[in-house]
């Protein structure tokens, strides 16, 4: 058995994808196939025809027509077990069966046929292994990306801190004379100035809520002119990378899994980060395999002069939490006050970078404690399957940008939706239905989606992953004031607070 070539032709015989596996001339192959209409009847059923050399297998594709050119002596039955993969392959790649999407979608046709049929003879692969294969997942690319990640982070990292050494630096030579003097801008360039003295902002893409605390007493106006010569340093700084090739994204830089929160470049004298990443493996028959919980607090000094401080926090029950201070915090002023200060009070905190005082850890399996459940109930009914899904928050807080995603078997058409509380979309490429809900809060706590496949194992729709992130965490910390050790005046202060799920399923 030799297959001469796969192809996909209008009604007209116009060839819009063809790939040959023998020597061919184009002007044979396009002969073959512009004869291709020709040869079969308006009334025929069959899915085959012959001629003097060559015997054509073909499928119908609403408008277009799925062919096979074989040689007359090749086996029928395997002919037609090559046309039944490429009939699923095709609208797993094309967006619609016209000639529009087959055109767009051409070359991941070509590529997938080529893992199906090999120097013309069939190799011994399934639909998921095709789709495997062509989208080519690569550990080793992954971890090359997370490198470069990581180095476009640290150097992000290197040019705040060298525009903050830059700052300090002009600040006291101006404090002893010898700097630049400081203007103050004239009225008609009011305006401007006020612009031009904005700073860049680095921040993740998590939704952050910001909340300041009381301002200092007495606290100094800020320089002006040395605020522009800062942004101007970070803008030539990622202007010369650019121009080394790197693509800096600076509005929007992800934090590696596991890592605490990016801080952002520092507009207050203290920068609070109170983050929690959470993991939950849910059984598809109730209960829960696994729940795990990880977070810590970072706090970051902007100059040297706010460093020796002390934060209040107020804390909850917290059953279940194990909390951990920093080595050179005051472990028992923690536990007496829930104050976290340094052991030796005359020791400022170091300035310019977070520094992680306090860290958390929750492991349980009690179904309680989990912030969103999801039960999915797939049921087979007259040669078709429904899937009702449903989830149910037992938090008191809002969760946002909640995403399930449930697996489905190759499907030929997007699935038929009867409910569904949020958004859906069907992900055709890697066969999956997405379901969204921007917010849940006090008047969504419970949703539904129902939706109607063709009739598949139960087991096909699982594992189904769950991401969503919130502003409050599970544990209950909060920030109460940060007071200076030298003058006992509250500091101010910019907290960020962030839940994340770093792994939800339902297996």
């Amino acid at each position: 058995m030799v297959v001469l070539a796969a192809s996909i032709v209008t009604k007209t015989g116009k060839a819009l994808v063809s790939r040959q596996y023998v020597d061919m001339s184009r002007i044979r192959i396009e002969g073959l196939l512009a004869a291709f209409p020709k040869l079969i009847g308006s009334g025929r059923q069959h899915t085959y025809v012959e001629t003097e050399n060559v015997r054509y297998v073909y499928q119908p594709l609403e408008t277009l027509h799925l062919l096979v050119v074989t040689n007359k002596s090749s086996n029928i039955l395997e002919d037609l077990d090559i046309l039944r993969i490429l009939a699923k392959i095709v609208p797993d790649y094309a967006q619609s069966l016209d000639e529009e999407g087959v055109t767009k979608a051409a070359f991941d046709l070509l590529f997938a046929f080529d893992e199906v049929i090999s120097l013309g003879h069939k190799e011994n692969v399934t639909l998921q292994q095709v789709r495997q294969n062509t989208e080519m997942e690569s550990h080793e690319e992954k971890l090359y990306k997370m490198i470069i990640q990581s180095k476009r982070q640290e150097a992000i990292q290197n040019m705040k801190q060298k525009a903050q050494e830059i700052d300090r630096a002009k600040l006291e030579s101006a404090k002893a004379g010898k700097g630049m003097p400081t203007y103050a801008p004239s009225p008609s360039m009011g305006s401007r100035a006020v612009d031009l003295d904005n700073t860049p902002t680095y921040m993740s893409q998590a939704p952050t809520a910001f909340s300041t605390g009381r301002p200092t007493d007495g606290a100094k106006p800020a320089k002006k002119g040395m605020q522009l010569g800062k942004a101007k340093k970070a803008n030539d700084f990622l202007d010369s990378l650019r121009a080394e090739g790197e693509v800096m994204n600076v509005e929007a830089a992800p934090a590696a899994v596991g890592a605490v929160a990016p801080m952002v470049v520092p507009s207050e004298p203290v920068s609070i980060v109170v983050d929690e990443k959470l993991m939950v493996v849910l059984n598809k028959d109730g209960g829960v395999e696994s729940m795990e919980v990880n977070g810590g607090m970072a706090l970051q000094v902007l100059n040297e002069e706010d460093s020796r401080l002390k934060v209040n926090i107020s804390a909850g029950q917290n059953s279940g939490f194990q909390m951990k201070t920093h080595p050179n915090i005051d472990k028992g002023l923690y536990s007496s006050q829930s104050v976290l200060g340094l052991k030796d009070p005359q020791k400022p905190f170091p300035a310019g970078s977070p520094l992680g005082i306090l860290k958390w850890r929750m492991q349980t399996t009690d179904e309680g404690m989990v912030p969103l459940l999801i039960n999915c109930w797939p049921s087979a009914s007259g040669g078709e399957s429904y899937v009702n899904i449903e989830y149910e928050s037992t938090t008191d807080f809002d969760l946002q940008n909640v995403a399930i995603a449930i697996p489905l078997p190759a499907l030929a058409a997007s699935p038929k939706v009867n409910q569904v509380d949020g958004d859906w979309r069907y992900d055709a490429r890697k066969s999956i239905m997405l379901w969204s809900i921007d917010i849940i809060d006090d008047s969504n706590r419970t949703g539904s989606l129902e939706f109607v496949v063709p009739n598949t194992r139960p087991e096909s729709f699982f594992p189904v992953t769950v991401n969503f992130n919130a502003t409050k965490t599970l544990c209950q910390v909060e920030v109460a004031d940060v007071i200076s050790l030298e003058t006992g005046n509250p500091i101010k202060y910019a907290l960020r607070t962030q839940l994340q799920t770093d792994g939800y399923e339902v297996v």
